[in-house]
């Protein structure tokens, strides 16, 4: 199997603390300059909207004249429009995007090297290690299954009957689980990515697991958070989606439980990065606003929802405490995901994309 030129540098990230081996450096690095203080730009995102909605209100508490304009898509469809406009490109940010994505477009050479103000503070997991990086990272996120209590215990099971992916093969499930595309979605991806390593991906183990699940698949999802919102509204009873939507929906007062895979969590990083320009330079603000995606401002939001941020904080951390959530992940190989990122979607499509 071919490996991309950049990727083929790239070794194996181990959980939140190990350090990602990825690509390195595409086109030429942007010089740091002045912070620009107006502008405007436009920035590609799979964040979900409700992070939307509170983080750039605080961009613009900050920087008032800086106009940003958010194009939301999931991480599969924002790759691919990047690489479709990579001669014309619409966009100047690439904004808590899947690193998974990233490394792809690095080697594409679609992404220009910087380092943002205050890089130094970022754990090494969260940035690509060349010494000016392509891409820096966010956040975390994780596959977690969100169950709905009611309509769980209408099929005669209990939560303690869902613990991990092997559970969601029984019988009295079947039709009435929700699960993202991974063609479309990025935790989809990280999903699928994790069933095949935690199932040995040099064998059948983790295509043999998801043909067992898929006989149980009720709908697959373009949207990661979907399936947790259907659980929430009791229109499905398991939606495998990521922590934060399922969070979220209990916060909103849904009868759900958030269940952590006990094998392990697949996941991936939200990073964000300058994209390449060949028609005209680097836009300042574009700058300004990387600076901020890793400022204390920012991640005090991210804190509140996320297991893991790139500065090390996370979602119900006590003050004073460790973060303990970046045990639940996975010893994740980005740089093999990366790499057989296309052969594994081409696969799962002819596979079970008929249940999308």
């Amino acid at each position: 199997m071919h490996v991309p030129k950049k990727l083929a540098a790239a070794g194996a990230a181990i959980a939140a603390t190990a350090v990602l081996a990825a690509c390195g450096a595409g086109a030429d690095a942007a010089p740091a300059g002045d912070p620009a203080t107006s502008g405007s730009i436009t920035v590609y995102t799979a964040l979900d909207h409700d992070l939307i909605d509170l983080l750039i209100p605080a961009f613009n508490a900050e920087f008032p004249d800086i106009d940003v304009t958010v194009v939301r898509e999931s991480t599969g469809v924002i790759t691919a429009r990047v690489i479709s406009e990579s001669a014309n490109p619409q966009a100047d940010v690439l904004w808590a995007t899947a690193v998974s994505s990233m490394l792809v477009l690095d080697d594409m050479d679609l992404l220009v090297p910087f380092t943002p103000e205050g890089l130094d503070r970022i754990l090494p997991a969260f940035r690509d290690p060349a010494e000016v990086p392509a891409w820096v990272g966010n956040s975390a996120w994780e596959t977690a299954f969100i169950v709905n209590l009611p309509e769980l215990e209408g099929l005669g099971l209990s939560i303690e009957d869902i613990q991990d992916y092997d559970d969601l093969l029984r019988p009295e499930l079947q039709g009435h689980v929700v699960m993202p595309n991974p063609a479309s979605s990025g935790t989809g991806v990280l999903t699928v990515t994790a069933l095949l390593q935690l199932n040995g991906r040099e064998t059948e183990g983790g295509w043999d697991l998801m043909a067992a699940l898929h006989e149980n698949i009720g709908s697959y999802t373009t949207s990661g958070a979907a399936p947790a919102v259907q659980a929430g509204m009791g229109e499905t009873v398991i939606g495998i989606s990521y922590g934060f939507a399922g969070q979220r929906e209990i916060n909103r007062g849904a009868p759900v439980a958030l269940v952590s895979p006990a094998s392990g969590s697949g996941w991936d990083m939200e990073s964000s990065a300058l994209l390449y320009q060949p028609n005209r330079e680097i836009n300042p603000a574009a700058k300004t606003f990387l600076d901020w995606t890793i400022s204390d401002g920012f991640m005090d939001i991210l804190a509140e929802f996320y297991m893991i941020t790139a500065i090390g904080t996370g979602m119900a951390t006590e003050p004073g405490q460790p973060n303990t959530h970046k045990d639940q992940l996975i010893e994740n190989d980005f740089a093999w995901a990366a790499a057989n990122r296309d052969a594994i979607l081409e696969r799962w499509t002819a596979a079970f994309d008929s249940g999308s």
